[in-house]
């Protein structure tokens, strides 16, 4: 079989009968290849288990699993693992996005081109119906998640997603989550590891009768990015494995820039830098005062200064010690704090009522000296040749014949 669709379901009954129909009757119009459906029913109390079992039996290609635990991870984990298709996908069952976006998802994986397809609301030319409430909150948590684990797809939440059955395989052990943010970690996992993620612009239509807690959603979705965040970084995930058996290699390994482009780059990273640094101690100056607000803008700019060098200036990519170098960065961002700090401590013992442009002016020059410092640090430290290209080889494998390859 070509593909699985799993619509997981929880307590449906108002629309399963009508958005299952409307699935099965464009599939078999629209779609070329073998197809089953699968009504992944986890823990229904009311009559959604009856409605699909009836519909699997009158309804071709569909069939109906039971679950008795709640979770769309859960039901997703059940169906996927027991499933012989090539492609696994999933759809809610509300049908918010435009079923003609489903060829196009899948088409990518069943040739082999990509590993991960995804639905994105947040294309430019994806066309959205929602409310500013839920077009924020998902906006904002998609930017969070970006800046965070420096990931590149755009919307981890769509739900309409497919995956090929080999890479499922390798990736479902290893996430923990069975709620709302399954997708979000599987997506990480898969970016870490080197696949290759498909994005295609959706038609998305709010469904109005959604029951998702979105607050303790929020706040589960925030706790799951730092329990991913610390078992990347502390390699419980085996993202370097995964990736030396499916991940994309570069066709042509990116050659490291000379010194002379190192100390150009970083210099204009530095720059960069150095203005956002401003602009952020000013913003939080007031409200927060002066240490403090050092403080904050030296975090914030030191997390993108690190993910800037260590692609443009020092040219390093893929997840190859990404967090270990994050947190190799903040090292050296605490001491380019401590020479900031003790730059105003100087200040305000010489000059008790200083002005805060006096403090930027001090500052400034202490993050002139805190950048020659991060340069060497960074060079010498944290993207060091040696260590790179050792640990780069380590982990390189021998040509495996398959279609991961």
């Amino acid at each position: 079989m070509a593909l699985e669709i799993v619509v997981p379901v929880f307590n449906e009954q108002a629309v399963l009968e009508k958005s299952i129909t409307k699935l099965a009757n464009y599939l078999l119009q629209e779609m070329p290849s073998t197809w089953q459906i699968t009504i992944a029913d986890n823990a229904s109390t009311d009559n959604t288990s009856s409605i699909a079992q009836r519909l699997a039996e009158q309804l071709p290609n569909v069939i109906h699993r039971r679950l008795e635990v709640k979770g769309r991870g859960f039901a997703l984990r059940d169906a996927w693992g027991a499933s012989s298709a090539k492609v696994l996908a999933y759809l809610d069952v509300d049908l918010s996005t435009d079923l003609a976006a489903l060829p196009p998802l899948v088409a990518p994986l069943l040739s082999g081109h990509s590993d991960v397809s995804i639905g994105t609301r947040l294309g430019q030319s994806s066309r959205v119906s929602r409310g500013p409430k839920r077009e924020f909150i998902s906006r904002s948590y998609n930017f969070l998640l970006r800046r965070t684990m420096q990931v590149r797809f755009s919307d981890a939440q769509c739900g309409f997603k497919a995956i090929r059955a080999d890479v499922a395989k390798r990736i479902l052990p290893h996430i923990e989550d069975n709620g709302w943010f399954f997708d979000t970690e599987l997506l990480i996992i898969a970016e870490r590891s080197g696949l290759r993620i498909h994005e295609i612009p959706v038609d998305w239509v709010d469904d109005p009768d959604s029951r998702v807690d979105i607050r303790q959603t929020a706040v589960d979705d925030l706790r799951g990015l730092v329990r991913v965040a610390g078992s990347l970084l502390k390699g419980s995930i085996p993202v370097q494995a995964i990736y030396a058996e499916l991940g994309r290699r570069p066709i042509v390994a990116p050659r490291r820039p000379s010194f002379f482009g190192q100390v150009l780059r970083f210099g204009l990273v530095g720059g960069a830098s150095t203005i956002a640094f401003a602009l952020l101690y000013l913003t939080l100056q007031a409200p927060f005062g002066a240490q403090q607000a050092n403080f904050i803008a030296l975090l914030l700019t030191a997390v993108g200064n690190t993910a800037a060098n260590r692609r443009f200036t020092f040219g390093i990519r893929g997840p190859v010690r990404l967090f270990t170098q994050q947190f190799q960065g903040l090292v050296v961002f605490l001491l380019a704090w401590t020479i900031t700090s003790s730059s105003l401590m100087i200040l305000h013992a010489v000059s008790v009522d200083a002005a805060p442009s006096h403090e930027l002016l001090v500052l400034t020059g202490a993050n002139i000296v805190a950048t020659l410092l991060r340069f060497v640090l960074l060079r010498a430290w944290v993207f060091r040749v040696g260590h790179i290209a050792q640990r780069g080889a380590r982990i390189s494998p021998q040509p495996v014949e398959g279609p991961a390859l």
